[in-house]
């Protein structure tokens, strides 16, 4: 992550962006945005007491060439126990979102997107971030060959927390549908579902499609789902491994996780309870098989919009098929294909996700190229 301390960039008067550079407006705080304030000379934390941490997300900024990467030149006071992280992800133009980064993106993007993160380990006491530059150097196109998401058997836990606040700002509710990973690369923001993961019982009976809106289990940057090189934390580690089960199984870190407590489980997802009872019909921690739907490429993209409920996932399509699981409100789904089946809302389509994952088109805004079956 950047951390830049402010006695070495702060000035007093903020220079205007460098040609080829671009400011990011610290000064619109909206829905995205988490326990920030623009203060008129800085973006601090709303509330620091007690100590807290909170975010924003600026909006995507068109960039002149398509970007390899992105360098931050962050202007922030930090007192003693705060901090300032600042991360850039990207989108191509077929629609593929990089992960959140402060290093090189995978492939070239055509739109830029940062989130400047403030934390606070001391009560009454909150950073404060002048200004935030972003400059941006070309890149390689991404391959034209599409791509398989990585898959993982993972041990989940339940989220549970019914009225907490998770990371991006979302408030739990009850039998809600996120899931969370023990890292920041792949928080989706507030009512959105960028980063989605599909996550199955072992047996294939039932998945569900869930955006992931929160950090944890245990740590906050082991992205297991990525190759040793690209991996934040405990690249020794096996692609797919969690920190916490190495730790829990093989006494790892010395069975402990990042922060130093002893793990007790070998939990590397966390399972909101709708998804957790409703999705997949457990009833506790269990080991299930997930999807980092991001990882891959597809035909289509489609983009679940319902009035909060989650949508059926059929085995054909008709309303009156069997129901194979679900997909959240926000989710984003590859869509493999169409084919014509039961009107639903006046539409007739229906999207394939997968062999016995049909779902009603009506309720999903599809993007990319979705060819019939």
């Amino acid at each position: 992550m950047v951390r830049l301390v402010a006695a070495v960039v702060l000035a007093l008067t903020v220079a205007p962006a460098p040609p080829g550079s671009w400011r990011v407006d610290l000064s619109t705080v909206d829905g995205d945005d988490v326990n920030v304030l623009w203060t008129g000379d800085g973006l601090t934390l709303r509330d620091p007491n007690p100590a807290s941490a909170g975010s924003l997300v600026s909006p995507t900024f068109a960039v002149p060439v398509p970007a390899g990467r992105v360098i931050a030149r962050v202007a922030a006071d930090e007192p003693l126990g705060t901090a300032v992280e600042v991360d850039v992800r990207g989108e191509d133009a077929a629609g593929n979102w990089t992960e959140w980064t402060n290093g090189a993106f995978p492939f070239a993007v055509d739109l830029v997107q940062a989130r400047v993160s403030l934390s606070s380990s001391v009560r009454g006491v909150a950073p404060v971030v002048r200004s935030v530059t972003l400059s941006a150097v070309p890149g390689a196109a991404r391959s034209a060959v599409d791509t398989a998401p990585s898959t993982y058997r993972i041990y989940a836990t339940r989220e549970g927390l019914v009225g907490s606040t998770t990371s991006n700002g979302h408030v739990i509710a009850s039998r809600d549908h996120f899931v969370s990973f023990p890292s920041t690369k792949s928080v989706s923001p507030k009512g959105s579902g960028t980063y989605t993961a599909k996550v199955c019982r072992t047996d294939g009976t039932r998945c569900e499609y869930a955006p992931v809106w929160e950090v944890g289990p245990w740590n906050t940057h082991d992205d297991y789902w990525n190759p040793p090189a690209s991996r934040a934390t405990f690249p020794t580690l096996p692609q797919g491994t969690p920190e916490a089960q190495a730790a829990f199984q093989d006494g790892f870190n010395g069975g402990k996780d990042a922060r130093g407590r002893v793990v007790k489980n070998p939990a590397g997802i966390d399972l909101a309870d709708g998804v957790l009872w409703d999705g997949l019909g457990l009833t506790g921690s269990s080991w299930v098989d997930v999807t980092f739907l991001w990882t891959g490429t597809a035909e289509g993209w489609g983009a679940v919009t319902t009035a909060g409920a989650p949508l059926n996932l059929r085995a054909s399509a008709s309303t009156s098929a069997a129901v194979t699981g679900l997909a959240a409100n926000h989710a984003r789904v590859p869509l493999e294909c169409w084919v014509p089946g039961e009107a639903v809302d006046g539409s007739a389509r229906w999207d394939r996700l997968g062999p016995g994952e049909y779902v009603a088109e009506a309720w999903v805004q599809t993007t990319g190229d979705v060819p019939p079956c």
